[in-house]
């Protein structure tokens, strides 16, 4: 009941947050930097609670379709909140905080048909680790690439309401920030492969062979954009293009697997 209670709590504050800042963005006044963030670090404690009694079961791990959901947006919202405290970021909060309040409400109302998890071969909780907070930083910046597409859009055309650019810092920021979060992303991805590989029986095996594939092809793509970066400066649009499509090929093979074999397939 607690851990219900403190999910809900987590969720008002996230949205109070998100709320607020809409609210100042829409008069184009400067937004409460301090209060945003603070709304935002009141409510990861709670979520994280939440996120403990969800996954740590009596009988094993719960690393369910929902529950992995909750973990990657409470994780992103840790990320931002570490970047926007020394970043001026906020206007990431918009999308940041959302994810984490979707991903705690879904593991509050639905629970997905997992097996608990009671034992692990040697190393692969390195892999499982790896491998979600990968997801989340990649994720995190496939988020930043919307926003920058928004703001490359509204420099570009000069639209009336510019009142997200009141959040935003300027544009070689935003594209800065981007390529750190797609090199800190590629670098855990690679690890995470390399754990797959070394701990892991048979990475293709059938029940895995469409999320190592596709992993694999996202891990390419990420890769050739930052070579394409640092090597022959891509940035805006191509940049914005790449980090888009590299996380949808990730998100289809690390949500996609699990969304067949538990919705679907039930196992």
């Amino acid at each position: 009941m607690f851990a219900l209670l403190a999910g809900l709590t987590a969720i008002v504050c996230y949205l109070l947050a998100c709320g607020l800042l809409c609210h100042r963005l829409a008069k184009k006044q400067a937004p409460n930097k301090l209060l945003i963030l603070s709304l935002g670090l009141t409510a990861l404690p709670l979520h994280g609670f939440n996120i403990h009694e969800h996954i740590y079961q009596a009988n094993g791990l719960d690393l369910g379709l929902f529950n992995i959901l909750s973990l990657v947006g409470w994780i992103i919202a840790c990320l931002h909140i570490a970047i926007s405290s020394y970043r001026p970021m906020l206007a990431a909060s918009l999308v940041a905080y959302p994810a984490a309040a979707i991903g705690l409400l879904l593991s509050e109302l639905f629970h997905a048909p997992y097996k608990l998890l009671t034992s692990l071969p040697s190393g692969a909780e390195s892999h499982i680790v790896l491998s979600i907070f990968a997801y989340s930083v990649l994720c995190m910046a496939a988020l930043h690439a919307i926003l920058l597409a928004i703001q490359n859009k509204e420099l570009k055309h000069r639209t009336k309401s510019r009142s997200l650019l009141l959040a935003l810092p300027p544009l070689q920021t935003m594209e800065a920030v981007l390529f750190d979060m797609i090199g800190f992303g590629f670098g855990l991805l690679s690890l995470a492969i390399i754990s797959g590989f070394l701990t892991l029986d048979n990475m293709f095996a059938q029940h895995l062979v469409h999320k190592t594939i596709l992993t694999l092809l996202a891990w390419c793509i990420f890769g050739v954009l930052l070579i394409g970066h640092y090597w022959r400066g891509w940035r805006g649009q191509r940049a914005i293009r790449y980090t888009l499509t590299g996380f949808g090929v990730l998100l289809l093979g690390f949500y996609g697997t699990k969304l067949v074999l538990e919705l679907i397939l039930h196992k």
